[in-house]
């Protein structure tokens, strides 16, 4: 179903309070104070958008939801939170079949099974598949609960199954076009560099830089590489040129031993001033960078109060 432009259209880009703009206003302003359900099933002539209790065992996650990974930790916080207040916000579900199906608000499921709760406060709405990828997948980005992959993923999915534009998913999650299309790009890594991602041995930035390496292997050995060598964005970005242009590194930095033989002078009479070991690093174009060792604080010290006599 195509989202109508005065509802959920504009509704997505304020946020998922507005998918549910027709609750009451005393759930709004007051204390939940939701109905006693009998057992899983309600009765259909109940309003829509009433605040119901729901046992946990009518209740089933959306298996289709943008999210798929839970930080163990935080639930575990979570859980204890809903053991001394409850569940503050209710869970947004719709009907399927003899059950109900979880639309936002997984997280505060998965946290209430864990802390022994039977029952848990839902608000039953009515929506289109298209319309539960979007309301799930703005939940996850608004709380930031989706890793890039995921997030990624969900854009596909919008694109592939529902035909959706770049610029109306953008429109539809309150990012620029450039955001989306750099965030589904991620999709074109290799699948090891993928979980590496996903699980925080790289940032957005490295993997981007790591697109341009088109070959699957070469492009995991350099992730490996920044990863334990703990690169920095601009060093791997400088790694990634080296690798796709290394005749290009070779003319940067023209060597021979005449040159070799300067610098290591040049390095043993620095260290014959400081007292200390001194490494000259090379880069092009008669630029560089001057490493100077330390065993120790009071070293340390003594470097800098010589350093500071020649200010």
């Amino acid at each position: 179903m195509t989202a109508k432009k005065g509802g959920l259209g504009r509704g997505l880009g304020r946020g998922l309070d507005a998918m549910i703009s027709d609750t009451s206003a005393k759930a709004k302003s007051e204390p939940v104070k939701p109905k006693k359900s009998s057992g899983a099933a309600i009765k259909e002539e109940e309003p829509k958008g009433t605040v119901f209790t729901v046992k946990m065992t009518a209740i089933e996650p959306n298996r289709k939801q943008p999210r798929k990974q839970f930080d163990e930790d935080a639930l575990l916080e979570l859980a204890e939170s809903i053991k001394q207040f409850g569940v503050l916000q209710p869970l947004l579900v719709q009907k399927k079949g003899d059950f109900y199906e979880i639309i936002a608000g997984e997280r505060r499921w998965r946290a209430s099974k864990l802390a022994g709760i039977k029952e848990v406060p839902v608000i039953i709405k009515d929506f289109s598949e298209q319309e539960a990828v979007e309301i799930s997948l703005i939940e996850n980005i608004q709380r930031e609960n989706l890793n890039p992959i995921e997030e990624a993923g969900a854009y596909r999915r919008l694109m592939e199954e529902f035909h959706l534009k770049q610029d109306t998913i953008a429109e539809r999650v309150s990012k620029s076009r450039t955001a989306v299309t750099n965030s589904m790009r991620l999709l074109k890594l290799d699948e090891r560099v993928q979980q590496m991602l996903i699980e925080e041995m790289l940032t957005t930035g490295h993997a981007r830089a790591l697109l341009a390496i088109e070959d699957k292997e070469a492009q995991h050995a350099a992730a490996v590489k920044v990863f334990d060598e703990k690169l920095s964005v601009r060093e791997t970005e400088k790694l990634v040129k080296e690798l796709l242009n290394p005749q290009e590194k070779q003319e940067e930095r023209p060597t021979s031993d005449a040159q070799d033989l300067v610098y290591e002078q040049l390095e043993e009479k620095i260290k014959g001033i400081i007292g200390s070991k001194v490494a000259i690093k090379r880069k092009s174009k008669d630029k560089g960078r001057i490493e100077i060792e330390y065993y120790s604080q009071e070293e340390l010290e003594r470097i800098v109060e010589l350093l500071e006599t020649i200010r």
